[in-house]
């Protein structure tokens, strides 16, 4: 590194020390505002983050129980959901419009509101300034904006649950003409505008939490971090950040049209459209423009929820194997060569929309090929582990559960991504599996692998094991019993989004396995209730974290007092001479990145 760059890093370390005296001597004015609500510390935005998406992951699960309720039992009578819903289920029998509103409802919180601000808002918030040495986040103003963004999105959405339309019924990729039309259903009358403002809001608060881990990362790292001493837990945060920065103002700008097509006559997704026999006096529009908008985003999207649970599994991995990352470079490049791929292969959504197949083709092509960067991670995930001198706690059985659902989901992802099969597998059940295992419980795993292996960093206690235990075995086998089966419904033809299938002779067979996926939905919906339960139990009744380094693990925020205050280190930051993963290494067990590098020490 150069003088010049040294000098930069002294000026970082230094600036900020002041401000952190400044904050510490103003630590008895802070009133319960300031420190809990419209907090600036980016651990308490973090936390709150964590806490807002957990109660989106609970209602989301809900609505995904009570779908599955009537897929699994279509003509039974259950009087509670009349109770709970009213007139959405009239006699304790959930009708269409409202079985439609929960499928939208669920996978538009699922995908936004959890797994991409609960899970980049929470851990890149929390872990960014640790683990580079910094103080805070580049602004802790816009920071603490992100947060209320997304908390005024989250309220949005919320209240369109109770209007007397109902919420938004047309699927979360809210496709025209059911979402540029209030008449189409009533589902697309006012929820569908809530949900527009909300996710519009919720763009925001994306936007600006990424600028900030862009600058964060890239200007205020400690003396000595270079960029490739950075754990991969950061790199993953960055690259997601970037992804996010370039792909959501294009679904932005989809929303503006799709507003603009609602309420101000244009024409932007509407042609030749006719309600109860009568002409609309849209011409000229595509409903294809807004699909190409939207899966802009949608496919970095993906990758925007999987890279930071790529991050988290690689460092518990390393951490809980007690062995180097393997790999770490090509590890880097794998996740910036998907960054780059991930902006080019979003039309293979779109193969039964009438694309030009000679397109299609290169769409294939992009897409087999974003399978290369995906299996150096896992092949480097599998030689980490190897051999290694393995602690199973929760954290490492949640990152392990990770990379076997990363494989299994990716596999399907080749079937669908030939133009070919995916005229049979599109809009089946086959699709619904496949991005469920890859995206959705794969990307959770990670998720829970870091609140379990940094919760002791964020409120001082551990979990309970033991009920980390059964929160895993029971949600791992019951990922793979609800989803697994749904291959083999989608390979015999089952369409989703439908919502009974006892009409058709053709699946009325699969009423039994119907039953018995929702009854397996059931038992892991209320085993996240369990974890939920442990969360907030152990805030105040865990067990005490007693030693500052618990994992025996090299990066930074184990170099923190075991509650950090706001400022992060009580003293001068700590320069950083190493990589992040010096584990059994000359005798010993691991060298945290504050220890100077000693002249007979190997080669890594």
């Amino acid at each position: 590194m150069s003088n010049e760059t040294s000098h930069v890093h002294t000026s970082v370390v230094s600036v900020p020390h002041e401000t952190h005296d400044e904050v510490h001597h103003g630590h008895h004015h802070e009133t319960f505002l300031t420190k809990y609500v419209f907090s600036q510390d980016h651990k308490t935005i973090a936390k709150q983050f964590l806490i807002t998406g957990m109660f989106w992951a609970l209602l989301g699960g809900l609505f995904s129980v009570i779908f599955r309720l009537q897929l699994g039992y279509p003509d039974a009578k259950f009087p509670w959901m009349e109770t709970l819903l009213g007139e959405w289920a009239k006699g304790g029998q959930l009708q269409a419009e409202a079985y439609y509103a929960l499928v939208t409802m669920h996978g538009t919180v699922l995908v936004f509101f959890v797994l991409t601000a609960g899970l980049s808002g929470t851990f890149s918030n929390f872990l960014i300034p640790l683990q580079v040495g910094a103080r805070d986040m580049a602004s802790p103003f816009l920071n603490m904006l992100s947060y209320w963004f997304f908390f005024t999105a989250s309220i949005i959405m919320l209240s369109s649950l109770f209007v007397q339309t109902g919420p938004f019924s047309g699927g979360w990729t809210a496709y025209p003409p059911l979402s540029a039309l209030g008449e189409a259903s009533p589902g697309s009358k006012v929820g569908m505008d809530l949900w527009l403002v909300s996710m519009a809001l919720f763009v925001v608060s994306s936007l600006l939490g990424g600028l900030n881990y862009i600058a964060t990362v890239l200007n205020m790292r400690t003396k000595g971090m270079s960029m490739t001493r950075l754990p991969l837990t950061i790199w993953a945060f960055f690259f997601t950040a970037v992804l996010g920065v370039l792909s959501f103002p294009v679904l932005f700008s989809g929303f503006i049209l799709l507003i603009f097509d609602r309420h101000f006559g244009t024409s932007f997704y509407l042609s030749d459209i006719y309600i109860n026999g009568q002409a609309l006096p849209n011409e000229g529009g595509s409903a294809i423009l807004y699909q190409h908008l939207f899966w802009f985003l949608g496919h970095p999207e993906v990758y925007i929820i999987l890279l930071p649970a790529m991050g988290m599994a690689s460092e518990i991995l390393s951490v809980n194997s007690r062995k180097p990352i393997f790999g770490y470079m090509a590890m880097i490049g794998s996740l910036f060569a998907i960054t780059i791929l991930a902006f080019l292969v979003w039309a293979h959504h779109m193969f039964v929309t009438g694309l030009n197949p000679f397109l299609g083709a290169f769409f294939v092509l992009l897409t087999l090929l974003i399978a290369v960067p995906s299996a150096i991670k896992v092949f480097n995930w599998l030689t980490t582990i190897w051999r290694g001198n393995i602690r199973f706690t929760p954290a490492m059985l949640f990152a392990l559960g990770f990379v076997s659902l990363f494989i299994s989901g990716g596999l399907t992802g080749i079937f669908l991504g030939n133009s070919a099969l995916d005229i049979h597998l599109h809009d089946t059940y086959f699709v619904i599996a496949h991005f469920h295992i890859v995206m959705g419980v794969a990307s959770m795993f990670g998720m829970f692998a870091g609140i379990y292996h940094w919760y002791p960093k964020m409120y001082g206690r551990y979990l309970n094991n033991t009920l980390g235990y059964i929160h895993f075995w029971v949600t791992m086998i019951g990922a793979y019993l609800i989803f697994w089966p749904m291959h083999y419904q989608g390979l015999a033809g089952v369409p989703r989004r439908y919502y009974k299938f006892d009409i058709w002779e053709s699946f009325k067979h699969y009423d039994g396995l119907n039953k018995f996926i929702s009854i397996v939905a059931i038992i892991v919906f209320l085993v996240q209730i369990l974890f939920i339960f442990n969360f907030f139990y152990s805030i105040w009744k865990g067990r005490k974290v007693t030693t500052q380094n618990p994992w025996g693990a090299n990066t930074l925020e184990w170099t923190t007092p075991i509650n950090p205050g706001h400022g992060n280190w009580a003293g001068e930051i700590p320069e950083v001479h190493r990589w992040a993963y010096d584990y059994a290494k000359d005798g010993k067990e691991f060298i945290p990145q504050t220890t100077p590098v000693s002249a007979d020490e190997s080669k890594h």
